[in-house]
Order: C-alpha cells, then structure tokens, then sequence
C-alpha cells in the first residue's frame, strides 16, 4: 500500500467485505468475529468477553463487533496489523469512515455512527494496552486540550471523567423525532395484523424501547392493572410500564388468532411470527415489518421513533410532570428527559400560521373616548333588538 507522507492512500483503497460478524447461539459467547478463512479473531473475542464480564447486553456486544469489523476490514485491505498500526492509520480509518466507508452508498457513514466506532475502538486498544497484547500506544488517543480537564464544567449537567477521543466527529445536537398524529393514523392503518396493531399500540403508548418489548413473556402483561412488564435496556431491572387501553384490545384479538398454535405458558415469548414454524419474533423481523408499512407511505420512520413520539405526547400534557416521564422512558438524567420539551417543527409552523391569520382579522372598533360602545348602552338599557 502506498504511503503519502506518513498517510494511507485511502483515496484508491478498496475495502472488500471479507469475513464477518457471525452469531454463535452460545450465551457464553454470543457474537464471533471470523477473518476471511472463517477463523475467529481472537484479540476481538477477549475484548468482547470482557464487555460482557461488564454487564452489557447482546446486543451492545453485537453493536460493538460490528465497529470491530469495519475497523480489521480496513486493516485486511490495507496489509496492517492491528497490533502494529499506530495514530496515522488510525486517522487513516476516522478519515475513510468519513468519506467513503458506507457499502453501496456513495459517501461515508453518519457522524453518530463513526463516532461510535472511534469510541469503540478507543476502548478496544485501552483494553488491549492495559493487558500488554497491544500496540505500546493507543492508536485512537484522547483529543489534546489545555487546562485542567472539566473546569468549565456546568454542575447541573452529566459529568464524564473520560473526554473526547481526538478523531472522534463533532455531532449535531437534533431533536428527537416525534411521527406527527396525522402520520401516524395513516401508519397504523397499513399494518397488515392484530400482532402488529398490538406492537405499535404498545411502542407508541409505553415509550419501551424496541427491544424492552419484543422481550416481554405472556406473563408480563397485566390487563387488569393496564401495565406490561418489561426488562430495561441498560440496568437489566425489571419495570412495569402502563400502556393504553387500545394496546390490550389489539393484543387480545392477537392473542385469540395464534390461541393452539403457538406454546402456551407464562414464561413463554408473547410475540410470535405468523407463518411456521412459529418463532419468537426478533427485533429484525419486527423492524422490517414497520418499515414495511412506512413505505407504503414513502415515509422512513423507525421504530425508535415511536419511542420519541411516546415522549413528545406526554411532554406535551401540562398535567404530566416531567419527572414522571423520566421515569416511564428509564432515563438517568432529567436533562435526556428535556430533549422532548423541544419544539415539535410542524407544531411551531403551525401555530405561527395561526398566529399571522390571528393577525390579519380586523380589530373590534374601539370605544369612543371618554363614553360608552353604542351597543353596550342598547344592551344596558334594554333596547337592543
């Protein structure tokens, strides 16, 4: 590979999509990051089983493969060693990522997702200095800055120890994305089940994250009291979410359709495919299923977006104190929380159009000075007609 200076070319760099992130069915070890010849990367498996020693989820282990995976790509294409490479191939990487990493896109990925990868890797490399099966230095360094580290810090706000990585992307800070109510209407009518009603239903009314849902066993629901039990994403606690009543309507009729045909049982999965062989329904399926639907509409909502969309409705309500709903959506600070008190765009255009038709009524004629309106005396005095 040619070097320009002490750079990469990665202008010319073709990075095949050789080996991959394969899934094992093993809870010991989830997730194998496997070289072209099928053999599994073994710096990747002790990274990966000391997340997990962390306490993390599958599916951060996952998310955190995959970021492994562009990066030894990367290094496969490039002829380096992920022992050897130091702070320019890294640079090298933060810049291919940037510009033209994507597969079958004609740019880079989105800054969250290169930041993330940054992070990642940045972690990996701590990981592998502190046990001595590493590079001597950490290729993916802290940013270099003056002073003493958080002395501007407001107190009010999170405070993090670490700092930012120096090839780290700066992001925008955006507004959640809420679906609008005429949308959403227009949504929930192309869904093609009980099963999907019931999901939606359950998404856009508890604010669970996607995963927290699909999750949920027969015996976690509770139509009685109005509330579904759900695991939470980051602590692993366990915690009862209110849902509205339409939810367990849609979830009845579902559940009498697949009645016989699907395991009985409290501990058994509430949410199934609808074809055989009947399978616990996985976050892809599901996924794919509600874009479905979205792009009938030629619309790209997620459905981490019925998460905001829950938040908005609720931010919305003057009588929903806002604590509450820090509670109901499992955030550690208020200030995620707040996020949703941000103006909804669509609600601001309207209310200012309103505004300006407000504006361009005619005002009521004033009274005469020092008197009384004419028609104010006629209904005083009774000869108003």
């Amino acid at each position: 590979m040619a070097y320009d200076g002490q750079y990469l070319d990665v202008e010319g760099l073709t990075v095949q999509p050789v080996g991959g992130l394969r899934e094992t069915g093993d809870p010991w070890m989830p997730f194998d990051l496997v070289d072209a010849d099928g053999g599994v990367v073994a710096s990747v498996a002790a990274y990966l089983k000391d997340v997990q020693a962390c306490g993390r989820s599958e599916a951060t282990l996952r998310s955190y493969g995959m970021d492994l995976l562009r990066w030894f790509r990367f290094c496969w294409a490039s002829g380096l060693e992920w022992d050897q490479v130091t702070r320019s191939e890294a640079a090298d990487f933060c810049r291919w990522l940037t510009v033209a990493g994507k597969p079958g896109s004609a740019g880079g990925y989105a800054p969250a997702t290169a930041a993330h990868c940054e992070t990642v890797l940045r972690h990996f490399y701590g990981f592998h200095l502190e046990a001595g099966t590493g590079p001597m230095v950490n290729p993916f360094p802290l940013a270099r800055g003056r002073g003493r580290p958080g002395a501007h810090h407001d107190p009010m706000d999170p405070f993090s120890c670490g700092g930012a990585g120096l090839f780290r992307p700066r992001l925008r800070q955006r507004a959640p994305r809420c679906i609008p109510d005429g949308q959403f209407s227009e949504l929930f009518a192309r869904l093609g089940s009980h099963r999907d009603r019931a999901l939606v239903a359950f998404w856009v009314s508890t604010g669970a994250r996607a995963s927290e849902l699909l999750g949920a066993a027969a015996g976690d629901v509770d139509p009685g009291r109005q509330l579904i039990t759900v695991i939470r994403k980051g602590t692993r606690a366990m915690q009862q979410l209110p849902a509205s009543p339409d939810a367990f309507v849609w979830l009845r009729l579902y559940q009498e359709q697949v009645r016989g045909l699907v395991p009985g049982g409290q501990d058994q999965p509430l949410w199934w495919t609808l074809r055989r062989p009947f399978r616990q329904l996985t976050y892809h399926a599901a996924l794919r299923m509600f874009t479905r639907a979205g792009e009938s509409l030629g619309t790209d909502w997620t459905l981490h977006d019925l998460r905001h969309t829950a938040a908005y409705r609720m931010a919305r309500d003057p009588e929903m104190p806002l604590a509450d709903i820090q509670w109901i959506l499992g955030h550690a600070h208020l200030s995620t929380t707040q996020l949703y008190l941000t103006p909804v765009p669509d609600d601001v255009i309207a209310s200012v159009i309103a505004f300006h038709a407000r504006r361009g009524r005619p005002a009521p004629p004033a009274p005469e000075p020092g008197g009384y309106r004419p028609d104010s005396l006629q209904v005083l005095f009774g000869t108003a007609r």
